[in-house]
């Protein structure tokens, strides 16, 4: 009877360590406020990682993509509901979070005998003025924080730190600049990761990988270009200027390459 509660300790850790493998090759995710708005980003092989959730709020998301469109869904739901029968003003991030998928995400995970949820969610809101946009993370425990300014999804947590430093260093004002910024960001987080799973290292050494190459701008710029041959960049605004009450919108490819003349080679008009 005594060893239950350290079987229970024992098999968190096996879970932990499980689950931090599974994320080892996935895509990272930057959120970053601009004049413009809330800029999310990734890149991917086709399968959509970026969504609308409700008016002012979306959500993009590392891991499988069942899990993480089971949990887009309830999100979905939570905040129609909320919007129906409270008000929209009721619907926001911090509520979204901790009294919808955050106790969802952290019960799978310490439900030892049953699958955990293979996810990795950060859910940006655009404040009803500039300077009060908001990004909240989730991790794959449910445990989760608020930041502003900016936010990322990794692999690691050390990962994480480098790639929001790279970001913090970066003047982002414009939409331009927060694309430029945001793509850049992602090369130092995928670059690192990729050398945590080709050569086995450990976290420390990932985020050395990742010093690295943020301080290398035309190593930044050269592994851009070779994921743009195999992957698809994924970039959604929520528009602090867009009319009505949804602020969602994806950018368009010819948007996204006037955002982007000088990472994918050409000159800029």
């Amino acid at each position: 009877m005594y060893e239950e509660p350290y079987r229970w300790i024992e098999a968190i850790g096996n879970r932990r360590q499980y689950l931090d493998d599974q994320f080892r090759q996935g895509s990272p995710v930057i959120g970053i406020a601009c004049d413009a708005g809330i800029l999310l980003m990734t890149m991917s092989k086709g399968t959509p990682k970026l969504y609308e959730i409700y008016d002012r709020l979306a959500l993009g998301g590392m891991g499988h993509p069942a899990d993480l469109e089971k949990l887009r869904f309830n999100l979905l739901e939570m905040a129609h509901v909320e919007g129906f029968n409270r008000s929209p003003a009721d619907v926001t991030g911090t509520r979204m979070v901790k009294y919808g998928i955050a106790p969802v995400i952290k019960q799978a995970f310490e439900e030892v005998f049953k699958a955990p949820f293979i996810v990795k969610i950060l859910l940006a809101e655009l404040g009803q003025k500039a300077g009060r946009d908001r990004f909240l993370t989730i991790n794959f425990d449910g445990t989760f924080e608020e930041k502003s300014q900016c936010a990322v999804l990794a692999s690691s947590a050390a990962i994480e730190q480098e790639m929001t430093a790279y970001l913090r260093q970066q003047p982002v004002v414009s939409l331009e600049q927060a694309v430029t910024a945001a793509v850049y960001s992602w090369a130092v987080g995928d670059r690192a990761q990729r050398q945590v799973l080709e050569e086995s290292r450990n976290q420390s050494e990932g985020q050395n990988a990742a010093v690295r190459l943020a301080s290398d701008p035309d190593l930044l710029h050269e592994h851009v270009r070779q994921c743009m041959n195999g992957l698809t960049i994924e970039c959604a605004l929520l528009d602090r200027h867009m009319p009505g009450a949804s602020k969602y919108r994806t950018l368009e490819p010819d948007e996204l390459e006037r955002s982007l003349p000088n990472v994918l080679g050409r000159p800029t008009t």
